[in-house]
C-alpha cells in the first residue's frame, strides 16, 4: 500500500478562488466576503481602492487574490456579525484579479481613521497567489496624510528609500475618490518590490 502524501497548500494552486471568492468567479455560490466593505449607510468617506499584482518581470498577475483588513472611519474594529450590519461596514474584503479588466483588483470601502494618537491610518493586505508557498503581508498607508506618516513608527522603521512602495495615491475622478495601490512582488523595471513585513 502507498503512503499518502501531504496534499498542495491552498496557496500552489489556483484553488482559492473557488472557494473564497465564488461570486466573483461566477461560481453558483455566495461569497462570505467581497470587495465591498462599506454598504451606502457607513459613515466616513467613501473611496475605492485599486491596483495591480506585478511579477518580478513586471507582468499582471492574473490569479491573485487579495484580502484587506481595516478599522472603520472612527478607528474602531468591527467585533461582530451585528456590528457590521449596523454600521454597514464589514472591515474585512476579499478580491480576486482574475476577472477584472486589466488584471485589477478593486475594493469599495471607507477611509480609516488612526488607531491612536501617533499613528497613521493604514489597512492590512494579505497577499495569496499561485506559486507563492506562504501569503504575504504589506500595508496601504496614504498620500495625503503626510503628516501622520511622517510619526508612524511601523512606516518609519521602513527604510526611507522603501517607504513609498507602501503609499496610495489619491486620484479623484467622477467615480469618486480612489487610492492607487499597485504591488510589485519583485523589482522590475515597471517598479520597486513592495515592502513585506514578516508577521
Amino acid at each position: 500500500m502507498s503512503k499518502l502524501r501531504q496534499t498542495p497548500s491552498q496557496t500552489v494552486g489556483p484553488y482559492f478562488a473557488y472557494g473564497l471568492a465564488p461570486t466573483q468567479y461566477g461560481y453558483d455560490l455566495k461569497s462570505l466576503f467581497t470587495p465591498v466593505l462599506a454598504q451606502p449607510h457607513a459613515q466616513g468617506e467613501h473611496i475605492r481602492i485599486t491596483g495591480q499584482v506585478h511579477d518580478g518581470a513586471g507582468q499582471t498577475v492574473m490569479d491573485a487574490l487579495i484580502e484587506i483588513s481595516q478599522l472603520d472611519a472612527s478607528g474602531q474594529s468591527v467585533t461582530s456579525l451585528l456590528d457590521a450590519e449596523a454600521k454597514g461596514f464589514s472591515g474585512f474584503g476579499r478580491c480576486g484579479t482574475g476577472t477584472l479588466p486589466g488584471n485589477h483588483f478593486e475594493f469599495h470601502t471607507v477611509k480609516p481613521a488612526a488607531a491612536a494618537p501617533g499613528q497613521a491610518p493604514f489597512i492590512d493586505v494579505c497577499v495569496t497567489l499561485r506559486g507563492l508557498l506562504a501569503h504575504v503581508f504589506t500595508r496601504i498607508y496614504f498620500d495625503d496624510e503626510a503628516a501622520a506618516n511622517s510619526q508612524d513608527a511601523v512606516l518609519a522603521s521602513v527604510p526611507a528609500e522603501r517607504r513609498a512602495t507602501l503609499i496610495a495615491r489619491r486620484e479623484s475622478s467622477g467615480a469618486g475618490v480612489a487610492y492607487r495601490f499597485d504591488i510589485h512582488l519583485q523589482a522590475s523595471a515597471h517598479g520597486k518590490e513592495t515592502v513585506f513585513f514578516n508577521l
